[in-house]
């Protein structure tokens, strides 16, 4: 018996190759899927079934690139419904995989037709549950993904008590738990970094397993949810009804373009810019306008939170031999329509006659120097629990993830220190405002982090009265729209 983990931490992700007898199964495919097609070749074996735990609503999953490649078998559990070939399984159904066997746990909660696969070994002992976004390491699946007009978040969230309490809590305490996601994932609150676990330990240290009234279950599971990232419901429908070959994508998105070819390029179409290096790089130097989403970070997640549209044509700027890298983790979230990359980078550019900008970034004791002696507009992009946890004195929070709520408030005539954990989110919310016309703006490098070790102020219990006063003031300007490919 074979069962290996893919864990990509860039999306929190697990996938998993099981394997029996030269049969083997897929759980939870990424998008490319040359991987699973290699482990089945190492090990002589072939696929025989892919088992998707539900409709992903974070990435778009490799099911059926690998099914067409291998003649699997796409399996969902009930409730779901494709536009393409699969088998919609039964609760309890189970499927062969040489001596094992998968059995159907119909789990809903997440969402309707999220489903737990129990691996059942040779003797048909419960051995492990791949349990998709219904059990996480420390953490459920959010329930608020998949609410229909006759249906509440409240109403998914008693659902997936009820799962947990009669399907999953049932079974022996050494049975592990593979979940789909961990720690970064917005699929969940407070998920762990450990990527499994067993279910004997989960229902001592899982919060969401503790011996409570479905009522204060139901309460607890939809408190302090943050509003799911746009491009959730997109890539959600997209692994319903399907979507376009991924090495077509990946040859269409990794082709060097000329000078000349982008400039005809930006002038005859929407294509935007995606500088992927380093912050400290963009910084320095950048094409006029570009967006900057570092490779080196949670990439995906943020190019699906902040480029509205799936179809938006993207040129990268891209440290040189990862454009292929770049062009295959846009695709993981649905980005398919990126053009290619500008050959030679900015350097390249400049030299072909293309407009370059910087972005001033300085160091956090100078940020404090200056912020001891003067009154400054700092805007702290970090998320909402992150502010709370701790900031600076009299520093309001104004979350990355909700720029399009906030930026219009600004003012294009004072200048702005933006800052956020280490550096990462508060370049990204430069580059997004200076293509908004905001030009007073300056980066503190290894943001919060780095902060927190010079004298600043940080808040204390007067400054969080203070900051109390400061929120409670009435805020103008405020647009909840997302931002176009106008960005």
């Amino acid at each position: 018996m074979i069962v290996e983990q893919l864990y990509t931490s860039c999306l929190a992700q697990g996938a998993y190759y099981i394997q029996s007898e030269g049969e083997a199964a897929v759980i939870d495919p990424l998008r490319e899927y040359q991987p699973y097609l290699d482990l089945a070749t190492k090990n002589n074996a072939k696929i025989k079934y892919i088992f998707e735990t539900h409709f992903h609503a974070d990435f778009v999953s490799g099911h059926l690139d690998l099914a067409k490649n291998t003649g699997a078998e796409i399996v969902f559990g009930p409730n779901a419904h494709t536009e393409f070939k699969s088998t919609i399984a039964s609760d309890n159904q189970e499927f062969k995989i040489g001596k094992l066997t998968i059995k159907v746990l119909h789990t809903p909660g997440h969402t309707l037709e999220s489903t737990t696969f129990l691996l059942l070994d040779e003797n048909q002992k419960p051995h492990c549950i791949f349990s998709g976004d219904t059990l996480f390491i420390g953490d459920v699946g959010r329930p608020d993904l998949a609410i229909k007009s006759d249906l509440t978040q409240e109403d998914l969230a008693g659902m997936l008590y009820d799962s947990l309490h009669n399907k999953i809590m049932t079974l022996p305490d050494d049975v592990i738990v593979y979940p789909a996601h961990g720690a970064g994932s917005a699929c969940g609150k407070n998920m762990s970094k450990e990527t499994f676990d067993t279910l004997g330990n989960q229902k001592k240290t899982n919060y969401a397993l503790a011996n409570i009234s479905k009522d204060a279950f139901i309460k607890e599971l939809t408190t302090g949810i943050l509003p799911p990232p746009q491009y959730f419901a997109k890539n959600a429908q997209l692994n319903k009804t399907g979507y376009d070959n991924y090495d077509a994508v990946a040859q269409k998105g990794s082709k060097a373009l000329s000078i000349n070819d982008v400039k005809h390029l930006l002038d005859t179409t929407n294509a935007i810019v995606l500088d992927v290096r380093k912050p400290q790089e963009f910084a320095t130097e950048h094409v006029t306008n570009s967006i900057f989403i570092g490779i080196d970070g949670q990439f995906a997640p943020w190019v699906g939170a902040l480029i509205t549209d799936l179809k938006q044509a993207i040129i990268l700027v891209a440290p040189e031999g990862r454009e292929e890298e770049a062009v295959k983790r846009l695709s993981r979230v649905g980005y398919d329509n990126c053009v290619g990359y500008i050959s030679g980078g900015v350097d390249a550019w400049k030299q072909g006659g293309g407009e370059t900008s910087s972005i001033l970034s300085i160091t956090a004791d100078e940020f404090s120097g200056k912020l001891s002696n003067n009154s400054l507009d700092v805007l702290d992009v970090r998320k909402p629990g992150e502010y709370e946890s701790s900031h600076l004195c009299s520093v309001d929070n104004k979350p990355l993830d909700f720029i399009t709520d906030w930026h219009d408030s600004l003012s294009k005539d004072k200048e702005y220190h933006i800052h956020c954990a280490g550096g990462y989110r508060s370049m990204i919310t430069a580059s997004l405002l200076k293509r908004k016309g905001y030009h007073k703006l300056i980066d503190v490098a290894g943001g919060y982090g780095a902060i927190q070790k010079t004298n600043a102020k940080i808040v204390t219990t007067a400054c969080k009265t203070e900051q109390a006063k400061v929120k409670a003031q009435p805020k103008q300007g405020f647009f909840s729209r997302l931002f176009s490919k106008k960005l």
